[in-house]
């Protein structure tokens, strides 16, 4: 659905308008270093731009460096031992790599190294669990070092100001479906708001009534031969082809209008159009980026 691109632009936008930023990478698919160009992201922030910065989650890294701030005890190279313990003890307990995750996050939003810090999330629900995490543990623990880090997170994401989860989406049957489900667990189960819902690769309105008029005619098999006769044997073929396209962006416009009518006034409904690169990389994330200023600017 094109998050990854997405997530990169915003990111991208930011550096651009000159604030400091990190984009962190949580899907296990490790599309970000390809979309900006660099080399693999490790747990260790490093450089795509003048005011930028990526990495890539690690679980392992975030608890070495949670055991170093906030415990004061010192890691020297891998954990070892104490990692397949940490492995066992995530297993049984829900909820505690989550917290390790979420904990980096907040911990870098907390410190202000950052203007703005990115999340590229899995396409899944699992972001949903992940940023409950804290709500759960503190539910959970009424005292006590946990108690006190899981209620600084916590004012952290359920903090409009700070947090917002932009939702990623195509204007097709399937993605628009798990969008509308996705915004209605954001309502019912978090107390994070939605800051937008991205619809990316939207289908340009190329061709109104006029040209469906001339379309019609061309199509009209009692005129075939006069078709082909002034515009060759390839004319048919190249009319279907462009009603295909006209009934695939008509299409795309129902699924369009079904979320448009879900969503409502808020959050704002951002469009993106189907960019033709054949690649991805920066050139993506560029033409993305001046499509997303346009859009942010008219969107309320």
């Amino acid at each position: 659905m094109g998050k990854t691109s997405v997530a990169s632009a915003l990111a991208s936008l930011a550096v651009e308008q000159g604030q400091r930023v990190l984009i962190v990478e949580l899907d296990p698919v490790g599309a970000l270093a390809a979309a900006l160009e660099t080399p693999t992201l490790r747990f260790q922030p490093q450089s795509f731009a003048p005011t930028g910065w990526a990495m890539a989650m690690d679980t392992e890294a975030a608890l070495a460096e949670y055991l170093r701030l906030f415990v004061k005890l010192p890691v020297l190279g891998r954990l070892g031992p104490l990692a397949r313990t940490f492995d066992f003890v995530a297993q049984a307990a829900p909820g505690v790599r989550e917290i390790l995750t979420i904990g980096k996050l907040c911990h870098e939003v907390r410190q202000q190294h950052y203007d703005l810090v990115v999340v590229d999330a899995p396409a899944s629900g699992h972001v949903v669990e992940l940023l409950n995490a804290p709500r759960v543990v503190h539910d959970l623990v009424h005292m006590g070092m946990v108690q006190q880090q899981t209620a600084w997170m916590l004012a952290i994401v359920e903090d409009p100001v700070q947090t917002g989860v932009v939702l990623v989406t195509t204007p097709e049957e399937l993605p628009v479906n798990e969008t509308i489900e996705m915004m209605g667990r954001w309502r019912n189960e978090t107390q994070v708001r939605v800051a937008a819902v991205v619809a990316n690769r939207v289908l340009p309105e190329s061709f109104g009534a006029p040209e469906q008029a001339v379309f019609d005619a061309l199509a009209d098999a009692t005129r075939a031969d006069v078709v082909i006769d002034r515009l060759g044997a390839g004319a048919p073929t190249a009319v279907a082809a462009t009603q295909w396209a006209v009934a695939r962006r008509r299409l795309a416009a129902t699924h369009l209008a079904r979320l448009r009518q879900f969503v409502a006034a808020e959050p704002p409904l951002v469009l993106l159009p189907d960019v033709p690169v054949r690649a991805g990389g920066r050139r993506l994330v560029t033409q993305l980026c001046e499509h997303l200023t346009f859009e942010l600017d008219v969107v309320p």
